[in-house]
């Protein structure tokens, strides 16, 4: 598959549009740990870690805009509760990280977290399976890796997202933001390993037939989808938490094992 030059979607009126970034870190939880990630000469991105054992699965998860990594503080142990070690990692100038947020940036920046990311589990002697999750605006970052560091993790998660680049092809011509939506498209659908999609049936901001066309079109023999009754784009996870928890267990365990050790 052709490479794609995002570049020309980091204009400063479209980011500006895109991006909502919000300041927010708290104090480290008990049993978890802060990390800092270098992405460039003097940029860290602040990221939390909750293990919850070294041979579980891992999710690797990019947030939705206007969230932080420290706002998962009480989500976290869900995951940790059906034997997920859950990593969550801030964008360029949210939470407490460095630089200001560009939507190509964003993409290089995920591939250096995954890289830092595996290098930190090898270190410590966690052996279990790795996924990648994202949530709404973090589908980019999650798109990014299943395609061009599948070989890197064992599956995809989407949750309440769609192969839209929405406001980011603001100051385009038509011409060249459909050529681009084409493209965009085209690699979201090019996605070969496991996938599950997460999506609320009532979403206001990303349609559900949007997320079942995706699904629809995705490469991959193993692909998920779940529609969650009467949920809309941010409480979906809320109106359907036990469907919600178990579709990331069964996906996790199907496709990488050793997420039957649960916790209470």
């Amino acid at each position: 598959m052709a490479a794609v030059d995002y570049s020309v979607l980091d204009d400063p009126q479209a980011s500006g549009m895109s991006f909502y970034p919000q300041r927010h870190w708290t104090q480290t939880p008990e049993g978890a740990v802060d990390c800092g990630i270098t992405v460039d000469d003097g940029v860290q991105l602040s990221a939390r870690f909750f293990p919850v054992g070294q041979q579980n699965p891992t999710v690797l998860f990019f947030y939705g805009n206007g969230e932080t990594a420290a706002g998962y503080d009480n989500i976290a142990p869900l995951y940790n509760q059906i034997g997920v070690n859950f990593f969550v990692v801030d964008y360029r100038g949210y939470g407490a990280s460095g630089g200001s947020p560009a939507f190509s940036v964003m993409l290089a920046d995920a591939v250096k977290v995954l890289d830092s990311l595996r290098d930190m589990l090898a270190g410590s002697d966690f052996t279990g399976p790795l996924y990648v999750m994202g949530r709404s605006m973090g589908r980019h970052a999650a798109f990014e890796l299943a395609v061009e560091a599948a070989d890197r993790i064992d599956g995809v998660i989407i949750e309440s997202g769609r192969p839209n680049l929405a406001r980011f092809t603001m100051g385009l011509d038509a011409e060249a933001a459909q050529a681009m939506e084409d493209a965009y498209h085209a690699k979201a659908y090019s996605i070969s390993i496991p996938t599950l999609v997460i999506h609320g049936e009532n979403d206001e901001l990303a349609p559900v037939q949007d997320a079942v066309a995706m699904h629809e079109n995705i490469r991959s023999e193993d692909k998920h989808l779940l529609v969650i009754p009467g949920a809309g784009h941010n409480d979906l996870m809320f109106v359907g938490i036990r469907q919600y928890f178990e579709a990331i267990r069964r996906f996790v365990v199907q496709y990488g094992g050793a997420g039957d050790d649960q916790t209470d």
